[in-house]
């Protein structure tokens, strides 16, 4: 299957401004369902610099740093993708791992070897504002896979998906009370659900393909559970489902802040104005 991906992202400031450096988390970050069949990337204005770096989580971003006043930043990327069927059940789970949170009285999951590096994708509090709704999942489920299953997927039918324009991310108790959010609010929401538990989450944005749809198409935001034998499992709330090759992350987190895909700051009196749009067309699709 080919798709073709164009997203245009435009800047405006009310009066000249000089733009600071920028991290542009734009680049497609490795999975092996898919292959990059063309790109192309353009920035106005042009930067004075601009080179591809490596952030501490390992994500791909490209560098800009520019020392002109302007009125307006673009950002224009095309790519076209080749995917291939990718099964996100085909895994096999540590058993142990399984066995030893779902028979725990207070429904905790522990990873053998709780290293510096899991730290930042658990939880910092010992606070807990789930567990009810937690229990209540987990009396329908069998196993934890049925109960991944079964929350993400009553998430999404009793929750409201809303489109929000702003790039801020609610708060997941907030998301909770109102019932309702945008991709990034019930997937930050659920990434705290399931820290509650011990699990170790985090955050992905990208674009999501539905060929089924005529519109939908958009910069997506979901997350990833990590799971021992089975690794990093994607998750969706907003769709109700696990994720799977029409998923392209562009960048992933711990931080949802962190997979912004324009992270910068710029100097002036002038206010800024942010639109973004994102299409995705089917090109071709294997009989």
């Amino acid at each position: 299957m080919l798709i073709q991906v164009w997203h245009h992202t435009r800047y405006t400031y009310s009066a000249p401004v000089i733009l600071g450096i920028h991290k542009l988390y734009l680049q497609p970050q490795h999975r092996p369902y898919f292959r990059i069949e063309h790109q192309k990337f353009d920035v106005l204005p042009t930067p004075d610099g601009q080179n591809f770096r490596q952030d501490l989580a390992g994500n791909w971003y490209s560098q800009c740093w520019f020392s002109a006043q302007t009125e307006q930043m673009e950002i224009h990327s095309e790519w076209i993708f080749k995917l291939k069927e990718f099964n996100p059940f085909g895994f096999i789970l540590d058993r142990s791992f399984e066995e030893q949170g779902w028979s725990n009285p207070l429904f905790q999951f522990s990873y053998e070897e709780k290293t510096s590096f899991l730290i930042p994708f658990l939880s910092t509090t010992e606070e807990l504002h789930f567990t009810e709704f937690l229990r209540e999942v987990k009396s329908k489920s069998n196993g934890l896979i049925d109960f991944l299953v079964r929350l993400t997927q009553k998430i999404y039918q009793n929750w409201t998906h809303q489109i929000r324009e702003e790039e801020d991310i609610w708060e997941a108790t907030y998301t909770y009370d109102l019932k309702s959010g945008s991709c990034r609010d019930l997937a930050l929401m659920e990434m705290e659900m399931l820290r509650e538990m011990g699990l170790a989450t985090r955050f992905v944005s990208g674009y999501a393909f539905n060929p089924e749809l005529e519109s939908g198409h958009e910069l997506h935001g979901w997350l990833e559970v990590f799971l021992p034998g089975a690794g990093w499992i994607g998750l969706d709330p907003s769709l109700g489902l696990l994720t799977d090759h029409y998923y392209i992350p562009l960048a992933t987190h711990p931080d949802p802040q962190r997979t912004l895909p324009v992270q910068g700051t710029f100097a002036g009196n002038g206010k800024s104005q942010l639109k973004a749009r994102v299409d995705i067309k089917l090109l071709h699709r294997p009989k």
